[in-house]
């Protein structure tokens, strides 16, 4: 079995793999603090927990907190006695890396742009909904073109409450209309469907400097909010993409 963990700026997703099959997903915070025996710690716990700890024999990371990669593979090392790979720029890769830096590109990108090439018909637009919101252009060639970061949906709504004196924090949901009746549900107007509005003015934008009609993937935390909301903009909903991508990415490096 693979162990397969992507580390973000505030949640680390955790994945085993059965050969192909995704068996669990575990998802928990993620802490610059703790240290390598606190996580290994935690994956032992986790492992044990699920009758898992003697089956695992590989396990990669990738991480957009350069601190934590390091943190994750020692404890790894430590405490399964295993050598994790870390994916990154240099990685052996099913997309060619075609922008300005690409010491730039963030590990989840590169596993995202790597999945939708192995998994989808390209030219593909992969849209992941998590602290920030990421557009991964891939295109017919396979070539990894570029992307847009925008601010995601949580930092949106955080933002609202921190820097206006009477508007709450809140659940993030899509609202039922667009036209809030109350303060909360014209927040959730403003961010939810605000949010879809720009996505859809951005692919389209990306579709024209393509010349085609991409495949539109959408995954992380927040997709299925805006998926029901997004009048089938979006082609797909693939909440495990960048799992997958790690998954494959594993063993197209592991010799």
């Amino acid at each position: 079995m693979l162990l397969v963990i992507d580390i973000g700026n505030t949640n680390t997703s955790l994945g085993i793999y059965d050969n192909d099959d995704l068996i669990k997903t575990f998802s928990f915070s993620s802490d610059i603090k703790k240290t390598d025996d606190e996580y290994g710690i935690m994956l032992l716990a986790i492992l044990n927990h699920n009758n898992l700890l003697t089956k695992i024999q590989g396990a990669i990371v990738s991480s957009v907190v350069p601190q934590l990669c390091e943190v994750f593979k020692s404890a790894i090392l430590k405490y399964l006695n295993i050598e994790a790979l870390s994916l990154s720029y240099k990685s052996k890769l099913p997309v060619k890396l075609s922008l300005n830096n690409n010491r730039e590109i963030g590990a989840d990108r590169i596993a995202n742009a790597s999945a939708v090439c192995l998994k989808y018909k390209l030219p593909a637009i992969v849209i992941d909904f998590g602290t920030a919101t990421t557009f991964d252009i891939v295109d017919e060639n396979a070539n990894f073109i570029g992307g847009i970061i925008a601010p995601g949906l949580k930092i949106q709504a955080n933002s609202l409450s921190q820097f206006t004196s009477k508007l709450p924090k809140l659940k993030i949901e899509a609202p039922k209309n667009s036209i809030g009746k109350d303060t909360i549900s014209a927040m959730l107007s403003g961010i939810v469907l605000g949010h879809g509005a720009m996505i859809e003015g951005m692919i389209k934008k990306c579709e024209q400097e393509l010349g085609k009609k991409a495949t539109i993937v959408a995954t992380g935390g927040y997709s299925p909010v805006l998926f029901e909301k997004m009048d089938n903009v979006l082609n797909y909903i693939d909440k495990d993409l960048t799992l997958y991508g790690l998954k494959e990415l594993y063993y197209i490096n592991k010799e």
